[in-house]
């Protein structure tokens, strides 16, 4: 298994605003960049490429014209594109670091990596670090955002626009895919949950067991039978004190040390065939803050050890 530390780390921003309700966080790969992401990997000794953004259209030059599914037809166009581009990253045998941008944009991305090594005969793993479940449907979502999706369509629950991204379906069975830091899940969303069999590690679970115990059921599972797994990972499943600056926060997420421990974990693990940030808002940020956590949880993720 060659891991992120043995490849070029290839960074795609995708400006991604139309899956959410709350503008701003199509920002978000500016203010990581701003916040020095490629020096501090450089630092590391690996080397770093940025291959740029992919292209979006802005909410206000489009008509959201399905309410159970906004803004459908841009996002599933958008996704496209990015599994066109994370799959030539692979190709090239780069590692992709993707940053948003919403978290719809995790629907291309998996899309891509699933599809890659779908080719090759193999499976992989998904750990879905969120506050929310992220598995609300058309038919279940009570504002049609689709950023409240994604994971429930890479499980091949959804609109089939986006389910059939990929070139396999599903993108990620749902005995190989994890979410941890769940605390806001829609009771509608709980039955979709249930439904598919993917195992949640709450925030009770968290405070229970600590997150040194999920990581290690979460890492086992992700990997069984799999060639690896990619980490995608919303920043609002930390806590608001920590990183104020995400679309939708909410109290009681995992606190400093955790979250670098779910990204030491995957490092660790040497498996890790992705990495994924989303959901950054600078808008709602104190100066850029939650950007420049954001860029010590890749470095975390990377391989960076406290000694």
């Amino acid at each position: 298994m060659v891991g992120p530390m043995d490849r070029k780390i290839a960074l795609l921003g995708v400006p991604m605003d139309l899956g959410g309700g709350r503008r701003g966080v199509d920002m978000g790969p500016s203010a990581v960049r701003i916040a020095g992401l490629q020096e501090a990997v450089q630092r590391l000794g690996l080397q770093f490429v940025d291959r740029g953004n992919v292209g979006v259209p802005q909410p206000e030059s489009r008509e959201a014209k399905d309410p159970n599914a906004r803004f459908l037809f841009e996002i599933a166009n958008c996704c496209r594109r990015l599994r066109a581009r994370v799959e030539r990253v692979l190709e090239a045998g780069e590692f992709p670091l993707v940053v948003g941008g919403d978290h719809s944009i995790a629907i291309g991305t998996v899309a891509a990596i699933s599809s890659f090594h779908h080719r090759r005969g193999e499976k992989i793993g998904l750990l879905w670090f969120d506050a929310h479940g992220d598995f609300n449907t058309p038919r279940t979502s009570p504002t049609g955002n689709i950023h409240g999706m994604p994971c429930a369509v890479c499980l091949g629950r959804g609109a089939a626009d986006l389910v059939r991204l990929g070139d396999r379906v599903p993108m990620v069975d749902a005995k190989h895919a994890v979410i941890v830091g769940a605390r806001d899940v829609d009771v509608s969303e709980r039955e979709e949950i249930a439904a598919s069999g993917i195992k949640v590690f709450t925030m009770r679970d968290v405070d229970m067991l600590g997150m040194n115990e999920v990581m290690r059921r979460a890492l086992a599972i992700v990997n069984e039978g799999t060639a690896g797994f990619h980490v995608s990972f919303d920043i609002d499943g930390t806590d608001p004190s920590i990183a104020p600056g995400v679309g939708t926060p909410v109290p009681g997420g995992t606190n400093w040390r955790e979250s670098h421990l779910v990204m030491e974990h995957a490092a660790e693990s040497g498996r890790l065939l992705g990495l994924e940030l989303t959901e950054i808002n600078p808008i709602l940020d104190e100066k850029n803050k939650t950007a420049e956590f954001a860029v010590q949880l890749v470095l975390s993720a990377l391989g960076k050890r406290i000694l």
